[in-house]
């Protein structure tokens, strides 16, 4: 059996995720915080679900507990919880520092608690996976490049969380480069979420095609990038 532990799973691009890993014959874990909608996206899918809030250590370590005992392993780690922050203004100098902290805590911070909390039961798996959904909005590239049609969406705490979560993607790779471990950042794209009032142009399925490749590599595959559907992005 190959589980798979998918975090803000109960709707979007997570619950896309889910579904589509179930479809091939995986057993994803819908991990939401809440337990109401966690459950029902679950159900619609037919996959398990468990509580998760990402920002609570205490409830990270809970779900790795419920895995073991339910699985023994992991082979899958999806990092798609995420935010952007609500702000009427998201210029930089009207962005408030407690406003990148929230951001940062589930974006950033988050990722790395789940992940640590999940390490050991990837570590058991015969060749694990960790997905990070980041974004283009986090490439310092296209961020500093004036012709690059990302250059004016200038989000101080949404784009700087998804730079640092890239970095993040990156150390996780480094240290793993020894192990059977592949861990990469996953760009779905701008698609149509609660994240933006559905205002992207593509759909939560087709941006979760990318974090599907990358959650079942082949072992030659490659580990510590940052890819979308037409390859890589650009740190």
């Amino acid at each position: 059996m190959t589980t798979a532990l998918i975090t803000g799973a109960n709707k979007g691009i997570g619950f896309e995720i889910a579904r589509l890993l179930g479809e091939r014959g995986v057993t994803a874990v819908v991990g939401a915080r809440d337990e109401e909608r966690g459950r029902a996206a679950a159900e619609r899918i037919g996959q398990p679900y468990v509580r998760l809030d990402v920002t609570d250590p205490a409830s990270a370590q809970a779900a790795a507990k419920w895995l073991e005992e339910e699985y023994g392993t992991l082979d899958i780690l999806v990092n798609n919880a995420g935010i952007a922050g609500a702000q009427e203004d998201p210029s930089p100098s009207a962005t408030q520092a407690a406003a990148i902290r929230q951001v940062y805590e589930t974006n950033v911070f988050g990722v790395v608690t789940v992940t640590n909390a999940m390490l050991p039961l990837l570590r058991r798996a015969p060749s694990a996976r960790i997905v990070n959904v980041s974004s283009e909005l986090g490439s310092l590239a296209r961020a500093s490049d004036p012709d690059d049609p990302l250059y004016p969406h200038n989000y101080l705490a949404y784009n700087s969380s998804k730079a640092a979560l890239n970095m993040v993607t990156l150390a996780y790779a480094k240290e793993l480069a020894g192990t059977p471990i592949k861990v990469n950042a996953a760009n779905p794209g701008y698609c149509a979420t609660d994240l933006n009032g559905h205002t992207g142009l593509r759909t939560a399925e087709q941006g979760a095609a990318i974090a599907l490749r990358l959650a079942t590599l082949p072992g030659d595959g490659p580990s510590g990038g940052h890819f979308e559907d037409a390859g890589p992005v650009p740190w």
